[in-house]
């Protein structure tokens, strides 16, 4: 059932959305859209190079032009809006495939006309209209560097597919005509533009889904046979991984949830957390083996006292990722919901299929029991009893030495991310990135809308002067690409009105402003400009261009101590009725707002997550000290984690942030283990707590260096991911959990000894069931 529910999970194509629908900025961002439509929807290819304006590469470029125009589908029934086929591309724009203004002196009206012809037949034909496109100063920065002559090419799809598969479709025939133009010529095209960086994103994701299972199942194989020296328990293990995997799949496709760039990490992250279920049922029930000589008797008695711990330990791993929920953000919300479910699952298998198949299994002896007494283990964990016994006062020192180096480094870390903050730069699509922001600036949407003060006052020629004066500071802006509005098209058509004279790019005077004016009216505006740069009540103006991805500390510092302050300084003399602001948004703005919140939120998660396992804990042992002693060591972990992020300066961003929760969950297993074995001997033992922490650490000890070592080894192959955030969190969730292990072998104990002397008068009957 879980295999046949899991065909239904399906790759996402969007970047998911984190701001919630109440906040202030999104609303404004919703209005925008509603307005002037998205500004995300837009491939851009880009090109460098001199022969491109040979003819016959340049006649190749036009066919391609052309193709990239024909792309259609058909059976799109399931997209709104649209009938049973659609154009993937509503338009193309670009050097060999422009328009510009003509000024028709019969009708006396402006006309858009094509400055190619379908194809150019000469190379003189070809050189010539190449001068008259550099003499139209519209494009100038827009489409073309004057400098070096690199251009750029618009691909415009529908909105209402960018987010459906059919994105996925036309951006991969986007490319192989490209790639098909780069095998017939040599000239390199750059691509960039949201709905290319979404498919770029989804397509890594599946690939590297696929890799990381893998590896994660070959990892926990090989650690699995390196304990235990016998095959029976890697296959055993592996056999219960694969009906993990399943469920993991199954869930999110039962759920509706997509495959995420998070999601994806699901099935290997669930790999190496069901393991540890089976590390320890497979320890104590050959440890039972040899002290009762039955399996059957050795099987009950696992289940009877490993069972309601592994339920414990999996419900606290479960609220690290089930706290997620709580952020209300929908990628973390389902990242968690389907984690959490799968990991109670992971419990209900464990308990079940293990018991049963080690029922028909031949009992353990010899070869197989021999690394219960491996002498290496049980020398590091006699040294750590010593340490512990002996030279507490020296654990102690160090721990809190420790924790005064990492808050340093904790006091040090910066929030900061970018829009393609996961890929590295070695990749094409980063330098494809850098190609655009080098000649272009910026290829992240950036928009800003004017609020004129009332209908029509747009027309003003103080409004336009604003305007442009807006458009002249957003120019200046090392980080801001050249802007388009309404001005734009007004200084085209001056331009056009004066036979395109360059000189006349400007704003018209009050003797041709009317003139030029027509141009922008109702039917007289035969590219519906005004459609996409004023609203229809003509009050709201929409300035759109472009920002580099310099990332949200930057860009949350131009955008408030740049650009708004300037914004506010133009208009502020305006005032009564005609009194004019503007406002920044945009996809980019939006996008970054939503990683601080999604921070903040991923803060309230882990300190949700801390209350919520100490709660669990607290009520086991109905013992308060119990319940703090058994958070400490495992703080420390995430202190010591936040410290490496400070001094090495790994940006706290949503991949980094959500290693803390996460890791908590799983790190506190080890706590519980400990102190059910702990409770356990100190009955065994009338109480006498020395004896009982010998006993623990030399039982339960080799089960969490085990599980310790597997739970690393599992993360870090996530550190040769090609998505930054995904190498962040392997990197960072692996020495998170390294250190734990030596927090609960070393401190735990340490505290206990300390700091729970009156334990005796204690009453813990879950633990002690």
């Amino acid at each position: 059932m879980m295999a046949f529910q899991g065909q239904k999970a399906e790759l996402s194509y969007t970047f998911s959305k984190v701001v919630p629908d109440a906040d202030e900025d999104i609303i404004f961002f919703n209005k925008f859209k509603e307005l002037f439509g998205q500004d995300d929807n837009v491939v851009v290819l880009g090109v460098e190079d001199e022969k491109l304006f040979e003819l016959e590469n340049f006649q190749k470029w036009q066919n391609l032009l052309y193709d990239l125009e024909k792309i259609k589908f058909a059976n799109t029934k399931n997209v709104e809006g649209f009938a049973d086929s659609i154009n993937a591309v509503t338009g193309v724009v670009g050097v060999g495939k422009l328009p510009y203004i003509y000024k028709n002196e019969d009708i006396k009206k402006f006309e858009p006309k094509s400055i190619f012809p379908q194809q150019v037949q000469t190379q003189k034909e070809l050189d010539s209209l190449l001068d008259f496109t550099y003499k139209i100063k519209f494009y100038e920065n827009q489409l073309i560097n004057p400098e070096n002559k690199a251009s750029l090419v618009l691909v415009s799809l529908p909105p209402a597919i960018t987010s459906t598969v059919y994105n996925y479709q036309t951006v991969m025939q986007i490319s192989a005509l490209g790639n098909k133009f780069t095998e017939e010529t040599g000239i390199e095209i750059h691509y960039v533009g949201l709905p290319f960086l979404r498919v770029a994103i989804s397509n890594k994701v599946k690939s590297e889904m696929v890799i990381f299972l893998s590896l994660s199942i070959a990892i926990t194989a090989i650690f699995i046979f390196i304990f235990f020296r016998s095959f029976t328990p890697v296959l055993v293990s592996l056999s219960l991984i694969t009906i993990v995997i399943i469920w993991t799949i199954g869930i999110l496709g039962t759920l509706g949830y997509k495959i995420t760039i998070l999601t994806a990490l699901l099935p290997p992250i669930l790999v190496v957390i069901g393991i540890p279920n089976c590390v320890y049922f497979i320890t104590k029930y050959h440890q039972e083996c040899n002290t009762k000589g039955n399996k059957v008797d050795a099987i009950k008695y696992v289940v009877k006292k490993i069972g309601i711990v592994t339920l414990i330990t999996n419900t606290t791993t479960a609220i690290g990722f089930l706290v997620l929920v709580s952020t209300g953000i929908g990628i973390l919300s389902e990242f968690g919901m389907a984690a959490g479910i799968t990991i109670f699952s992971t419990f209900f298998i464990s308990i079940t299929f293990l018991p049963i198949v080690f029922s028909y299994a031949p009992m353990p002896e010899g070869r197989k029991t021999k690394h219960l007494n491996r002498g290496l283990i049980n020398n590091i964990l006699i040294k750590f009893d010593f340490l512990i016994e002996n030279h507490r006062a020296y654990i102690y020192g160090v721990t809190i030495f420790i924790i005064i180096v990492s808050s340093i480094g904790l006091y040090n870390i910066k929030a900061n991310s970018f829009m393609v903050d996961d890929l590295p730069n070695d990749t094409k699509e980063k330098k494809d990135i850098a190609f655009i922001e080098t000649n272009f600036k910026g290829t992240m949407p950036l928009e800003i809308i004017v609020d004129t003060g009332k209908p029509k006052a747009y027309r003003r020629t103080q409004t336009l002067k604003r305007i442009e004066e807006i458009e002249h500071y957003v120019d200046s802006s090392a980080h801001l690409s050249t802007p388009v509005s309404l001005i734009t098209f007004i200084k085209a058509a001056n331009q056009a009105y004066f036979n395109q004279s360059e000189q006349s790019y400007t704003l018209p005077d009050k003797r041709t402003g009317a003139y030029v004016l027509r141009y922008l009216k109702g039917q007289d505006d035969p590219t519906a400009i005004s459609a996409s740069f004023v609203d229809s009540t003509e009050q709201l103006l929409r300035v759109s261009l472009k920002v580099a991805d310099i990332g949200s500390l930057r860009l949350d510092s131009l955008i408030r101590t740049s650009l708004q302050p300037e914004l506010d300084r133009i208009f502020a003399d305006s005032v009564g009725s005609t009194k004019m602001s503007a406002r920044v948004t945009g996809t980019t703005p939006i996008f970054l707002k939503g990683n601080s919140y999604l921070i903040n939120n991923l803060k309230w998660s882990l300190f949700l997550a801390c209350f919520l396992v100490a709660m669990i804990i607290g009520a086991l042992f109905q013992n308060i000290r119990v319940m703090l002693i058994a958070i400490i060591p495992n703080l420390i972990p995430l202190l010591v984690t936040a410290g490496i992020m400070g001094f090495f300066d790994i940006a706290l961003k949503p991949s980094t942030a959500l290693v803390f929760s996460i890791a908590f969950g799983i790190a506190v297993d080890d706590s519980l283990h400990f102190l059910a074995r702990f409770r356990q001997e100190l009955l065994a033992f009338d109480f006498d707590r020395h004896k009982a922490i010998d006993v623990a650490i030399r039982e339960t000890g080799k089960s969490m260096i085990y599980t310790s070592v597997i739970l690393f080894a599992g993360f870090i192959i996530f550190a040769f991911s090609s998505f930054g955030g995904t190498v962040a969190l392997g990197l960072l969730t692996s020495i998170t959990l390294l250190v734990a292990m030596f927090t609960n072998l070393i401190l735990l104990p340490s505290l206990l000894l300390t700091f729970n002397a009156n334990i005796r008068r204690s009453n813990h009957p879950i633990i002690e069931d």
